[in-house]
């Protein structure tokens, strides 16, 4: 039966762990012959910089290729029911990254896939974009573990994926939303339950960075809540991260940023730019952790 990677809790600590211990190796030494002839499909419903352009590069230099999929250009656009894809696509290629809108498309597909599949981003979750960002925090701090993440802006797929991956590490993780956006609450209970660090939930940004060493955020409206901008400024407006805002920090964070950027919403010009070393860190770091990612999928 095929391993997937639909959610960071698909991950074990230790598989989590061997990809970030591999990751470190292939940042160093690019080019591999790991997965030699090995076929990637790029199923995308979204449009993509980063995680088209990691995923293809990455698949080159491990010595396979990749093949993009859009929806315009295949039989999904005409009705094709998904587990009909997935049973056709898994017959001639060796894995599939989707990056689409609903979790449970990602899902269904690989129900009927016998090829690993890899979750590129739903509206639900992010898993490697958030596995990258806490390599890139191991990178700049040494490690993750007790120190302490502030996610300040929308309750959406990143901030979810932050939750869920304390499932798996154990880390402080302190989430800052205006009211009725919050993230996904089923999430929120299970790692209350069953997680290892600890979360906490607040209204207020000040409070959420006080005691943070790194602080996150993302754009206030996501891919298909177009419509929603100019509504979405006003309720989001104090949670921009500017320098008032960092001086409530007792520690110094530095900020993380996924990309794009709008800058003067979620963050201003200035802290972007005395961060940009941390972001585009955080950028180059999706190619490396996503080529460990792959080789976890297919070779162990």
């Amino acid at each position: 039966m095929a391993k997937h990677f639909l959610s960071i809790e698909d991950f074990t600590t230790d598989d989590i762990n061997s990809v970030f211990e591999r990751a470190k190796v292939l940042k160093k030494n690019k080019i591999q012959n790991t997965l030699k002839d090995k076929v990637l499909a790029l199923i995308f419903e979204k449009a993509s910089t980063r995680t088209r352009v990691s995923f293809e590069v990455g698949i080159r230099q491990l010595g396979g290729s990749s093949i993009f999929i859009s929806p315009k250009d295949s039989q999904l656009s005409r009705g094709e029911e998904i587990k009909d894809t997935a049973r056709v696509i898994s017959r001639y290629v060796d894995i599939v990254a989707i990056r689409t809108f609903e979790q449970e498309k990602v899902e269904e597909f690989a129900r009927f896939s016998n090829i690993s599949v890899i979750n590129a981003l739903t509206d639900l979750r992010h898993p490697c974009q958030i596995l990258t960002d806490i390599f890139t925090i191991i990178e700049v701090l040494g490690d993750i573990r007790g120190k302490t993440v502030a996610f300040i802006g929308d309750g959406n797929n990143m901030m979810n994926s932050w939750i869920t991956a304390l499932l798996r590490l154990d880390f402080n993780l302190i989430c800052a939303f205006p009211e009725n956006f919050s993230p996904d609450m089923d999430i929120v209970e299970k790692v209350r339950l069953e997680g290892k660090g600890k979360l906490f939930l607040t209204n207020n940004p000040q409070e959420a960075v006080k005691d943070a060493e790194v602080i996150n955020t993302d754009v206030w409206a996501s891919m298909g809540q177009e419509e929603e901008h100019s509504k979405r400024l006003k309720i989001f407006a104090k949670y921009q991260i500017n320098e008032k805002l960092l001086e409530k920090s007792s520690k110094k964070p530095f900020v993380l940023h996924c990309l794009p950027a709008h800058k003067g919403e979620e963050i201003t010009e200035t802290v972007f730019e005395k961060n940009s070393k941390f972001i585009f860190l955080q950028a180059e770091n999706r190619l490396h952790v996503q080529k460990a990612i792959m080789e976890n999928l297919l070779l162990i």
